[in-house]
């Protein structure tokens, strides 16, 4: 009997964080050898595509593959990974998967996909409350009265973003990200992520306001750390590269002093034994992130792996794996999305974090003056992620919940008859007519 077909339509050649989850949840379904796995791989906004070829570990996975313009049948098993406002029902029983987003409001649209869909898979609780807490009103478009409610009323569960702890994990120092080696500070604090659209202290990552505060905090100081920043905005293109160098010199140039700390730029793709790399470089020192909401926060999570302290926000989807115990959770309040980071996602009737600056600056700095305070905290959280959040349990979940939802299908199975006897009938007597 063959297993059942299994579809899954995702952004899984991509480099961007949904093409990172779309490559370990596709492993991971794989490798639970329950189903008959294809793929169908598709573009991610305007993120680069090439990553399976230039990471031959994921090459495995061009063997599953779809390559026909139509499916071979209605599979029994749909999943697409992707915004829910895409979610399509094309199979006997459909996954949607997504991040979801990253503020306290859901677009209307993505309401209707998560109700388009089976079940739908997210990475946090945050997440998944915001879906289930969103409830809108239905408007009749030709009357505009109010006709009803639109709220979720479809499954929704919660299956985070595993680490691969074969890759982030601590290293010996020995050939470890060469490119730091040249610059003179030897505390470095790191950050990680896209710098997307919104004014200063307003775009989702709070890049603007970090570079802002890291200024501020160190300025006319006789020793100083450095801020590395690997970002980009869409790409890796010269141009992009240009417009980041020329938003940091715009906010260089706003504080008031000409003896201030150095923000380097790390722009381009690179491997993940490359990031790794970089974060157990002996200068990096700590993860640091102002971030006003996370669909779940990969970076943040396979730095902790490092054994390295983070400082990042007390607020959205890291908050599962960040442990306030271990970790530098900075407070501050809930406020509008702000119209220049607004967008069809991103509603500026919906609310995420905005940061306490005064105390994420007095935390900054006491991280770097008492740095040896913060080693203990971060090897418990490094435990705690290896144990809780990795690749191999967040694929035990997977099949705990792939195992409860999915129905059992008809099975096509091959008819056999019995071979029967050869009966002979009983032979008829001639009767004989006297007459």
């Amino acid at each position: 009997m063959s297993n059942p077909l299994f579809f899954i339509s995702c952004p899984i050649d991509t480099y961007s964080g949904y093409g990172a989850r779309s490559r370990d949840l596709v492993k991971a379904i794989i490798e639970l050898n329950k189903y008959d796995v294809k793929i169908i791989p598709q573009l991610w906004g305007n993120t680069p595509w090439g990553f399976i070829q230039n990471n031959p570990e994921w090459e495995f996975l061009n063997t599953y593959v779809w390559t026909q313009p139509q499916l071979p049948k209605q599979p029994e098993i749909w999943m697409q990974i992707t915004v829910p406002n895409e979610f399509q029902r094309i199979g006997k029983y459909n996954i949607g998967v997504t991040a979801g987003i990253e503020t306290t409001l859901s677009p209307g649209d993505f309401i209707d996909g998560v109700n388009r869909m089976d079940l739908t898979l997210t990475s946090s609780e945050h997440s998944k409350s915001t879906f289930i807490n969103t409830i809108l009103q239905k408007i009749d478009q030709r009357t505009n009265q109010v006709i009803g409610e639109l709220k979720t009323e479809k499954p929704i569960e919660v299956l985070f973003e595993g680490a691969d702890t074969n890759i982030y994990k601590p290293l010996n120092k020995v050939s470890l990200f060469p490119e730091l080696d040249s610059i003179k500070e030897n505390f470095v604090f790191l950050f990680v992520g896209h710098w997307i659209n919104g004014d200063l202290g307003e775009d989702r990552k709070n890049v603007g306001l970090l570079i802002k505060a890291f200024y501020e905090i160190f300025k006319n100081k006789k020793d100083k750390p450095a801020l590395v920043l690997k970002t980009s905005h869409v790409g890796s293109s010269y141009i992009d590269r240009e417009e980041i160098l020329k938003k940091i010199k715009t906010i260089r140039q706003s504080v008031n002093s000409k003896n201030l700390p150095n923000i380097y730029l790390l722009h381009g793709e690179i491997l993940d034994t490359e990031i790794n790399e970089l974060y157990n470089h002996p200068k990096v020192k700590a993860m640091v992130n102002l971030t006003k909401g996370e669909g779940f926060g990969r970076p943040l999570l396979e730095f902790s792996l490092t054994k390295k302290p983070i400082i990042t926000t007390n607020w959205s989807g890291h908050t599962d794996f960040l442990n306030p115990e271990f970790t530098t959770m900075l407070p501050g309040q809930l406020t509008n999305v702000h119209p220049s980071a607004a967008n069809q996602f991103l509603l500026k009737e919906s609310q995420w974090f905005s940061v306490d600056q005064a105390q994420s600056g007095v935390r900054i700095n006491d991280m770097f003056e008492n740095y040896k305070n913060y080693i203990d905290g971060a090897k418990r959280q490094a435990y705690k992620s290896k144990n809780e959040f990795s690749w191999e349990k967040m694929k035990e979940k997977l099949d705990e919940i792939l195992t409860q939802y999915i129905p059992d299908f008809p099975k096509q199975v091959q008819l056999k008859l019995p071979n029967l006897k050869k009966i002979e009938l009983p032979k008829l007597k001639k009767i004989e007519n006297n007459d």
